[in-house]
C-alpha cells in the first residue's frame, strides 16, 4: 500500500467529458431524480462528452424489474438519451451492477492483496461496548482498531464461527475537493473511520461498487444529489486506493446538486404527489415542458427568462453555473411553463399528443376513426391558446364526440344559467334556423346572435352567450363558442339547442 502515490482530479473537458446516471430501481421515478439525469445530460451534450446509464440493483429486498422499466420509459419519454449504458450496450458492459459480480471480485482481491481494504470481525454490539469501555460515547463508532490483526487473532474469531467483513484503510490525512456547485469542501483527517465495503457473506456494498464502476468506466464527472454529500469523500478514500492498484489513474469532479423541495420547504419526498414523474405525465405535460420546469430548480437561462427550448438549455448549460440553494418545486408554475411548450406545439403535433388522453378518458376507442381524427384537427385549434395540460383536452372537447341525445349537461353548468335563459336560446333557435346548412360559418352565426341577442335584446356577451356554451357543450367552460358551432353544424347546433330548451322547461 503506497502513502505517497498522487491521486489527481479529472482535467477532462470537451468530448473527454463523461457523466452518468445510475438510479437504483425503486419505486416510481421521482422529479428531483429525474433533474439529476438531466442535468447530466444537459452537461455531455453541452460539452459533447458522453452520458452512461446503468442501474444500481444490488439491494435484491428494494429492487424491481417494474421499477427498472419505469425508469428507462422515464428516460424514453423525456427523450434524454445515453451513449454507454442499458439498452444501448458499451465497452464496459453489463450496466447492471447485480450482472458485474465478477468484476467486482476481482477488484477486491486486489484491494486485499495491496493492503487497502483488511478484515473485520467485530460486531456492532462489540463496537458499542468497546467505545463505553474506554470511556467514548458508545455511538462513537468503529475506531480503526482491528487494522492489524495477526493471523492467529483471524484465526480465533474464525474458530469462533466468524465470517469478516472487508474494511477500507481510509488514509490518515485531510481530504479534500473542490466541487463544482459549492465549491471547496476539506474533510479533516478522522472525519470517518474505515469502513464496510463488502458484507461478511462476501456481498459487495454500494460504497464500493459505485466507485469501482465509474472509474471502470471511466466516469469523469459526478453530479448527483446533495443527500450524497457526506459519502464523497468515502468514495475519494477508495479512489485513492484504486488508482494505487491500477484501476484509474484519476478521481472524478464532484458537483453535489440542490435538494427540490416540496410545500412548506421541506424536501420534496417520494410520499409527495408532485414527486411523482409519471403522475405529471397522465396529468398532460409534455417533455418539453416539464423538461424546461426542471431545468429551473437549480439553473437559469437568464433573469428574465424562463420559458426555452432544450436546445437551448443544452446549449447554455454548465454546472458550475448551478446554485447550490434549495429549489422549491412550484407546482403551478411548471404548469405555466408547460402551457407555454404547448402553445409553441405545430397544430398537427398538438392534436395527435392529445390523442393518448382522450382514448384514456373513453372520447375515443383505442383505435380512432379517421372521422374521430378529421374532427379533433377541427376542434384542436380551440382549445391550444386555452390549456396547460393535455390532461385538460377531454373536458373541453368532448362534446364534439358525442351527439345531443348523449350529451350531458352538468348540474353546476345548469345552476348557472340566468332566469332569462330560456328566452335567450328560444331567441337563438329561431335566429339560427334562418342561415342555410351552405352558409353555416363562425363569422355569419357570430353576426346574427350578436345582432340578436346584444342589438336586438340589449344583453351584455356574458350574458348572452353563457346558455348558449352550456346548451351546446354542457359546460360552463368551453372552447370558443361559435367556433364550436360552425364545426357542430347547423342541424346538430339547433338539436342541442332544443333539448337544452326542453332540459330547462322540465327542471
Amino acid at each position: 500500500m503506497s502513502d505517497t502515490t498522487a491521486h489527481p482530479f479529472s482535467t477532462a473537458t470537451g468530448t473527454d467529458v463523461r457523466v452518468r446516471f445510475c438510479p437504483s430501481p425503486t419505486g416510481t421515478p421521482h422529479v428531483g431524480l429525474i433533474r439529476t439525469a438531466m442535468f447530466n445530460w444537459a452537461y455531455a451534450r453541452h460539452t459533447g462528452g458522453k452520458m452512461i446509464f446503468r442501474i444500481e440493483d444490488t439491494d435484491a429486498a428494494r429492487d424491481s424489474e417494474d421499477s427498472f422499466l419505469q425508469l428507462v420509459d422515464a428516460m424514453r419519454w423525456l427523450q434524454l438519451d445515453w451513449d454507454e449504458g442499458v439498452d444501448v450496450g458499451g465497452p464496459q458492459a453489463p450496466y447492471r451492477q447485480s450482472e458485474r459480480y465478477d468484476i467486482y471480485l476481482g477488484v477486491i482481491e486486489k484491494l486485499k492483496d495491496s493492503g487497502h481494504i483488511y478484515e473485520s470481525f467485530v460486531t456492532g454490539e462489540e463496537i458499542e461496548k468497546r467505545n463505553r469501555d474506554l470511556g467514548r460515547d458508545p455511538k462513537m463508532g468503529y475506531d480503526n482498531f482491528e487494522r492489524d490483526l495477526t493471523e492467529d487473532q483471524k484465526a480465533a474469531y474464525r474458530a469462533e464461527g466468524r465470517s469478516p467483513a472487508l474494511r477500507l484503510r481510509v488514509p490518515d490525512t485531510e481530504l479534500s475537493f473542490d466541487d463544482l456547485v459549492r465549491g471547496e469542501i476539506i474533510f479533516p483527517a478522522g472525519s470517518f473511520s474505515d469502513f464496510v465495503v463488502v458484507r461478511p457473506n462476501g456481498h459487495p456494498l454500494y460504497p464500493l461498487v459505485n466507485p469501482v464502476d465509474d472509474a471502470l468506466m471511466g466516469v469523469t464527472h459526478v453530479l448527483r444529489g446533495e443527500d450524497l454529500l457526506s459519502s464523497t469523500p468515502r468514495q475519494i478514500a477508495l479512489y485513492h486506493a484504486l488508482i494505487d492498484i491500477g484501476v484509474t489513474t484519476f478521481v472524478p469532479r464532484f458537483g453535489h446538486l440542490p435538494y427540490v423541495m416540496g410545500d412548506k420547504n421541506k424536501k420534496l419526498s417520494k410520499r409527495d404527489a408532485e414527486a411523482n414523474l409519471f403522475l405529471h405525465r397522465d396529468r398532460g405535460f409534455i417533455p418539453e415542458g416539464l423538461l424546461n420546469y426542471l431545468a429551473l430548480l437549480g439553473w437559469s437561462l437568464s433573469h428574465d427568462r424562463d420559458v426555452f427550448s432544450i436546445d437551448e438549455f443544452t446549449a447554455a448549460f454548465d454546472v458550475v453555473n448551478v446554485n447550490p440553494n434549495p429549489a422549491r418545486f412550484d407546482l403551478k408554475k411548471a404548469e405555466s411553463i408547460n402551457g407555454d411548450h404547448i402553445r409553441q406545439l405545430d397544430a398537427a403535433d398538438f392534436a395527435a399528443r392529445l390523442v393518448p388522453y382522450l382514448v384514456t378518458a373513453g372520447v375515443f376507442g383505442e383505435n380512432p376513426s379517421e372521422a374521430e381524427l378529421a374532427l379533433l384537427a377541427q376542434g384542436a385549434p380551440l382549445i391550444q391558446e386555452r390549456i396547460a395540460l393535455l390532461g385538460e383536452a377531454p373536458s373541453m372537447l368532448g362534446f364534439l364526440f358525442v351527439t345531443g341525445a348523449d350529451l350531458v349537461l352538468e348540474a353546476d353548468a345548469l345552476a348557472s344559467l340566468p332566469q332569462n335563459a330560456a328566452d335567450i336560446l328560444g331567441a337563438s333557435r329561431t335566429a339560427l334556423e334562418s342561415i342555410p346548412s351552405a352558409e353555416w360559418t363562425t363569422d355569419r352565426v357570430h353576426a346574427l346572435l350578436a345582432e340578436t341577442l346584444i342589438e336586438g335584446l340589449g344583453l351584455k356577451p356574458r350574458v348572452a352567450f353563457g346558455p348558449l356554451r352550456v346548451a351546446l357543450s354542457g359546460r360552463k367552460i368551453s372552447p370558443p363558442l361559435f367556433e364550436s358551432m360552425e364545426i357542430l353544424g347547423r342541424a346538430e347546433t339547433l338539436d342541442r339547442l332544443d333539448r337544452a330548451l326542453a332540459a330547462i322547461s322540465a327542471a
